[in-house]
């Protein structure tokens, strides 16, 4: 009788599992799934791309004579002033050299007004006056040359700007050329960044729906820099070995805020014509390949891997995988299978795109 009731129960408990199977079954196969297809549209994304800061100007600054460094007028970090003495070389033997040529030159001009006079009552050919004007005009020309050479001698800022490192010391001998620093004119700074080839045909394509926007400038703090900057310059040829090509955007720098040698991120809009978006909500993620739903005019599901072009709020652009009308499920991809035969809901993707962070344009 114990055997006949313990059967009695299993057989219960089956067909109430079987039962509650069916009903599983059923319920999702009369689940209905809202579907879309992706919005085709014209739109802007903003990118992020890695800059060098430099000043607008920056020089160094080295020596054009031989000798002591006799005097530093300047202090590192010091902001000075066109025309501002800056260094000064031992200058007295080019001191010496001016005098020499001044005595030389006055020597000459005695010699020329003698033989002017002897010429005039021809005591002397006239190409004795023309060899006494001719020495003349020579050690005129010493003067000069001696006198530039000495004013070589006393540095002046060639602009106005802020002095950096200064590596010699008081009464270090100085060769020509040797460096005694550098001097940067942060009024205005450049920022360099590269492009890569389909991102400037982008930008070169379509100015007349970029209009005069400008580009801002995240610094290395993560702060943005309050000024805005404009694309100045484009390099004239490609990095072989990177395809990209250089962009140099101005900024003004009216607080001396950046300085010449930092870093930072550009952020640029840069315009996309005739792409393919839809909602990252529709998609699903295996080992780092990125798959949608695409449902067939019978009903049945098929996953399939899709290129994601950029990444929006909420938004992927679709480079590769899906098609302009082709219908995809919108949600419940986790719940689905492949090859599932489900039911649909036809959802329009402009009142899809509403919902989302970035509206449809």
């Amino acid at each position: 009788m114990i055997k006949k009731i313990t059967s009695l129960a299993s057989l219960m408990v089956l067909f109430l599992a079987l039962s509650c199977s069916e009903k599983k079954e059923e319920k999702v196969e009369n689940s209905i799934y809202p579907a879309t297809i992706p919005l085709k549209t014209n739109t802007d994304i903003t990118k992020e791309y890695v800059a060098k800061i430099q000043s607008a100007k920056n020089i160094e600054i080295r020596a054009q004579e031989k000798g002591f460094l006799q005097k530093i007028y300047v202090d590192e970090g010091q902001y000075v002033h066109a025309g501002q003495p800056m260094f000064q070389i031992m200058p007295q033997i080019l001191q010496a050299e001016v005098m020499k040529a001044k005595a030389e030159v006055d020597q000459s001009i005695i010699e020329l007004e003698n033989a002017t006079k002897l010429s005039v009552n021809n005591v002397v050919s006239r190409n004795e006056q023309r060899m006494a004007k001719a020495k003349l005009d020579a050690a005129r020309a010493e003067l000069r040359l001696a006198q530039t050479k000495l004013s070589f001698t006393t540095i002046r800022a060639p602009f106005s700007g802020i002095i950096n490192r200064i590596p010699l010391k008081l009464g270090s001998l100085v060769d020509e050329g040797d460096l005694l620093t550098s001097l940067s004119d942060n009024s205005g700074i450049y920022a360099y960044f590269n492009l890569s080839e389909p991102e400037y045909l982008n930008y070169q394509m379509h100015a007349a729906e970029r209009g005069d926007k400008g580009v801002n400038l995240v610094m290395a703090n993560g702060e943005l820099f309050p000024e805005k900057g404009f694309i100045q310059n484009i390099e004239g040829e490609f990095d072989s070995e990177t395809g990209n090509i250089a962009f140099r955007a101005k900024f003004p720098n009216p607080n001396q805020l950046l300085r010449n040698g930092e870093t930072g991120k550009i952020k640029m809009s840069l315009p996309l014509e005739n792409i393919l978006e839809i909602p990252q909500k529709a998609t699903y993620e295996i080992q780092d390949k990125t798959y949608v739903f695409v449902v067939d005019q019978n009903g049945k599901i098929k996953s399939r891997e899709i290129t994601i072009a950029h990444e929006l709020p909420d938004i992927y652009v679709v480079s590769n995988g899906l098609q302009e009308n082709e219908k995809f499920l919108l949600e419940g991809v986790q719940k689905v299978k492949d090859n599932q035969q489900v039911q649909i809901k036809f959802v329009n993707p402009q009142e899809v795109f509403k919902s989302l962070k970035i509206k449809a344009n």
